[in-house]
């Protein structure tokens, strides 16, 4: 396809829609296809140092509108979002894989709700009194960071976007957005459509290119006061290195290696579905940090349970992701198919047996003349270990490959559930409740469902432990994250 067939994305800075300043673009690859349909601006130091004053300048007036005015911003660009949202679905689908069932079902109605809850949330940011003593009045008050910076992936860059960036704006920030370079075009395209939010010149800012050269300019600029990044936990090491001079507070959501545990007691049908659509049937093809991608399961149904994934697979249609009949997508790129087709075919040489799938190759999936046959593709896959220790058991894959093992007892599920350097979240299928309770209190990660799995709403504070980050995205904790706390003492003595 040649270059002046593709669609030109712009890049959003302090009001103006334009290129990077260096003229450079970057293609953008359709991962079902593997051909490229759209181009976006190649970001560099330049343009993030303008977006980043252009945030500064634009900070003070923004701080001082009254909370209810910054709320009613927030709900403009959710109506936004709405009226625009079959648009915004279908370019991230075309972006980066997703099934359009989940972009225009899932995430559109989600990433609507989230900045109306945040709008809700603007008047909500308060102090406390604190009785020291008769001749004081002692108060703590919270204050915006001023300038904060949000990088985001490219597996859900639309309602990644929101969680963050309507957090940041409700507690009086304004932000500089860098989108991913594989996947950018939907979040370029919702900055494109703000003017009619009424926002002020420079509240939002969305810059693009590769993470090397515009992240790398974004992390080292001094001027940006927080910094929120969802992504690998390799990433997050190299942002920490990158800003080790600068004094200020991280927002990291990482990668996660989840366990979802089923127990003899559980509803196996219930369970059944819920395992497999947690790890490895999914319409982003498993691409998500919270994926249960280890199934833990009791001995005494390890058979029966691997007889009904195998039969859940037989419902699994991929194909074209902008199709409402397709239920699962592609893998975003062809680096990351080299990393999913690495860990497959390495796998049984540690002990894996495959169980399920297997296959990482178009055109062993899709017909020789398909315009599929030249995509990202892997099967939903699945091997049965004989533990946890396999480096496919402890590295997190972010594709459609799971394992399946086995447990004799609540301590030992706990102990392998356990037995990561991650800590985002986990499942638990049981009728038990106190045993539902107990696996709350025990298991060592941020979410824990029980009798469900990836359950995530904006009113709920999500993120992880260890190596899966720290702090929080959605809920009212997301806010007042975006918040430094200040205390005033007044003598009246």
């Amino acid at each position: 396809m040649a270059s002046t067939e593709l669609v030109d994305f712009l890049q959003l800075i302090d009001g103006e829609l334009c290129p990077a300043s260096s003229g450079r673009w970057i293609e953008s690859i359709n991962p079902a296809t593997g051909v490229a349909w759209a181009r976006i601006p190649q970001s560099d130091a330049v343009d993030v140092a303008a977006a980043v004053q252009a945030a500064a300048n634009s900070f003070p007036a923004w701080w001082a509108l009254p909370s209810l005015q910054r709320a009613a911003h927030l709900r403009a660009v959710a109506d936004i979002i709405r009226v625009n949202g079959r648009e915004l679905a279908e370019i991230e689908t075309r972006d980066n894989g997703r099934v359009l069932n989940e972009t225009l079902m899932g995430d559109i109605p989600a990433c609507e709700q989230m900045f109306q809850f945040f709008a809700g949330s603007a008047d909500k940011v308060h102090g406390d009194t604190v009785q020291v003593g008769p001749h004081s009045f002692n108060f703590t008050r919270r204050e915006p960071y001023g300038v904060v910076a949000v990088i985001i992936p490219w597996n859900a860059p639309l309602s990644l976007m929101s969680s963050k960036v309507g957090a940041a704006l409700a507690a009086g920030n304004t932000v500089v957005i860098k989108a991913a370079e594989q996947a950018a075009c939907s979040v370029l395209r919702w900055a494109s459509l703000l003017e009619s939010a009424g926002l002020p010149r420079g509240v939002v800012n969305v810059v693009a290119g590769l993470g090397e050269v515009a992240g790398d300019a974004l992390v080292c600029d001094s001027t940006i006061g927080r910094l929120t990044f969802t992504g690998s936990t390799e990433t997050a090491r190299i942002i920490q290195d990158r800003g080790s001079s600068l004094i200020r507070p991280l927002h990291f959501e990482l990668g996660g290696k989840s366990a979802n545990i089923v127990f003899a007691d559980a509803d196996l049908d219930a369970a059944g579905v819920g395992v497999s659509t947690a790890a490895i049937f999914t319409g982003g093809a498993g691409q998500t940090c919270v994926a249960g991608s280890r199934i833990l399961v009791h001995e005494s149904i390890l058979d029966e349970m691997i007889g009904r994934i195998t039969e859940t697979a037989s419902s699994v249609v991929l194909g074209d992701p902008t199709d409402l009949a397709t239920t699962m997508g592609p893998i975003v790129s062809a680096e990351q198919l080299d990393r999913v087709r690495g860990f497959i075919e390495n796998a049984p040489a540690d002990g894996a047996e495959l169980v399920l799938g297997g296959r990482s190759r178009a055109d062993e999936i899709f017909p020789s003349d398909s315009s599929m046959a030249s995509g990202y593709w892997v099967e939903p896959t699945l091997f049965r270990v004989p533990g946890n220790d396999l480096s496919i058991c402890q590295q997190e894959i972010f594709g459609p490959v799971a394992v399946i093992m086995s447990f004799a007892d609540d301590e030992e599920a706990v102990a392998l559930a356990n037995d990561t350097k991650y800590g985002l979240a986990a499942g638990v299928w049981t009728s038990d409740l106190k045993r539902g309770h107990r696996m709350i209190r025990d298991l060592q990660v941020g979410s824990v469902w029980v009798n469900a799995y990836r359950r995530i709403h904006w009113a709920l504070p999500f993120g992880g432990f260890g190596n899966s980050g720290f702090g929080k995205d959605s809920g009212l904790e997301s806010v007042l994250e975006n918040t430094r706390i200040k205390t005033g003492w007044v003598d009246l003595s």
